[in-house]
């Protein structure tokens, strides 16, 4: 791997939603009309590139940007303590949030007092007290050069995600508070350089820059979007490096009396034939050695290739669906519009897969809902992801469902997207009750239906049951949701 930089005063290096991608796994890419899958990633990969960098320049920077520590069966099965001995060793500088908060915020709070680096947060509060729970911002030196970084962690938590999540704690948007630590930083600490390192989302980022004024960098996340030009908007240069620590973004920055004056940006692919780093190759072995022999196990095929890089509907999550369709007397099926999850190409299914697919493995849940309920909830799942004020939109991909068709206009405003609405294959009624089941309160809210029932089975046991009776897998798209 040979990395060509121009004579720079400061590179800044971005990963970013690894969620926990600890070894080299399938990636998806888009190739003419089709997909196809490689190999990328994996920590030790992304180490190699890290030392390369800094060994060429040592005025580097490197900051995660969060969906870090949840995502994965170690990660989960530790409750991300697998993870800092390596995130240690990558060294980062600055981190902020989004997936941390599953494990709680007080767990997540004493993860990060292990971390040798900073967590930054300038919008989460206590409770309590209206207290920060994180630092705000630090100030890095490099050189002759002060570099204010200020923090933004994702501002769904308390609000879409389930309340464990956010137990204790709460969040805002941020956007009224970053003024102030950036005139702070430039006005009294004299920092020559504002980065903001975030968690909120391209489209609710792209806003961000175009209100507040004095951000240099903005390093974006959540949204897995793979820029390989960084976008450029009210002086800020925006950048996000796409998902599953398969990508880096690296930001080369000639500046000069507080302004950029010069800069360079490269997308770098974690590719398979970049040679891992030794250590952080043996952490990662350690790690996963105690599981190994149980994920490996082939548990069946699949002719579909199974991904979540679609918006409106996606293969993996049809195979989830047709599992809890499979486990329940249920009409239809919801789950929540997760954008993480490697893609699993046509062939073999381990049970690391089905881990990939839903790592926090909740119990499979039923519930009824009417025909109005259904509707509603469908017009605000639109409008979290298709809202035309960025702030509003929160979550990942649409919900999943099977079992309906529903057809919706994507420019209407809030409450109106809906044109028609079938339950199978038929009209759907206002005033009948259907029966549904789902994963997660984000499959569905709770406040929508009644006579919920929670299984014995849980989530990756409803996978492996559906694909034990059904070989080889099936799960193309359906176009179960489709825009008119």
């Amino acid at each position: 791997m040979v990395i060509k930089m121009f004579e720079n005063d400061l590179t800044i290096l971005q990963m970013n939603d690894s969620h926990a991608y600890l070894d080299i796994h399938q990636e998806l890419f888009w190739e003419g009309d089709h997909a196809k899958y490689e190999l990328a990633g994996g920590y030790a990969r992304i180490a190699t590139i890290f030392n390369q960098i800094r060994e060429e320049n040592p005025k580097t920077l490197v900051f995660d940007c969060g969906d870090t520590i949840h995502g994965t069966y170690a990660a989960v099965k530790t409750k991300g303590e697998a993870l800092i001995p390596i995130l240690n060793y990558l060294n980062f500088d600055a981190m902020t949030a989004h997936w941390e908060f599953a494990y709680g915020s007080e767990h997540f709070k004493k993860l990060t007092k292990k971390l040798n680096y900073p967590m930054l947060a300038l919008n989460c509060y206590h409770e309590s007290n209206n207290e920060l729970f994180f630092e705000p911002w630090i100030i890095k030196e490099m050189g002759e050069l002060k570099i204010g970084i200020i923090g933004i962690a994702a501002t769904i938590v308390d609000k879409v995600m389930p309340a464990s999540f956010s137990k204790g704690i709460y969040f805002t948007l941020g956007n009224e508070e970053l003024p102030y630590y950036i005139n702070k930083l430039r006005n009294e600490e004299k920092v020559d350089l504002i980065v903001v390192v975030s968690h909120l989302g391209f489209p609710q980022e792209m806003k961000l820059a175009h209100e507040v004024e004095g951000i240099d960098v903005l390093l974006s996340a959540h949204t897995h979007n793979r820029l390989y030009k960084p976008v450029l908007v009210n002086n800020t240069i925006l950048i996000q490096s796409g998902c599953h620590g398969s990508f880096v973004g690296m930001l080369n920055l000639n500046i000069s009396r507080g302004k950029v004056v010069n800069f360079q940006h490269k997308l770098i692919t974690v590719s398979e034939d970049i040679k891992p780093d030794p250590v952080v190759e043996n952490m990662v072995n350690l790690i996963l050695k105690p599981y190994k022999d149980e994920l490996n196990q082939v548990l069946g095929y699949t002719d579909t290739g199974l991904n979540r890089n679609t918006v409106l509907e996606s293969t993996m999550d049809n195979f989830l669906l047709k599992s809890l369709l499979f486990e329940t007397d249920a009409q239809i099926a919801f789950s929540n519009g997760w954008r993480y999850g490697a893609p699993v190409p046509p062939g073999k299914i381990t049970l690391n897969d089905l881990h990939n697919i839903i790592p926090t493995n909740p119990p499979v849940s039923t519930v009824e809902l009417t025909g109005k309920e259904i509707w509603m909830m469908m017009e605000e799942n639109l409008e979290h992801l298709f809202a035309r004020e960025p702030y509003n939109q929160m979550g990942g991909y649409l919900k999943r469902c099977m079992g309906l068709n529903l057809y919706f206009k994507v420019e209407n405003p809030h409450g109106q997207r809906i044109q028609e609405l079938y339950i199978a294959g038929k009209k759907l009624y206002m005033d009948q009750t259907y029966r549904a089941a789902y994963v997660t309160s984000q499959g569905v809210p709770p406040i929508y239906g009644k006579k919920r029932d929670q299984l014995d089975v849980n989530a990756v046991e409803a996978l492996l049951n559906y694909l034990s009776r059904n070989q080889p897998l099936n799960a193309e798209l359906q176009g179960t949701v489709i825009t008119i």
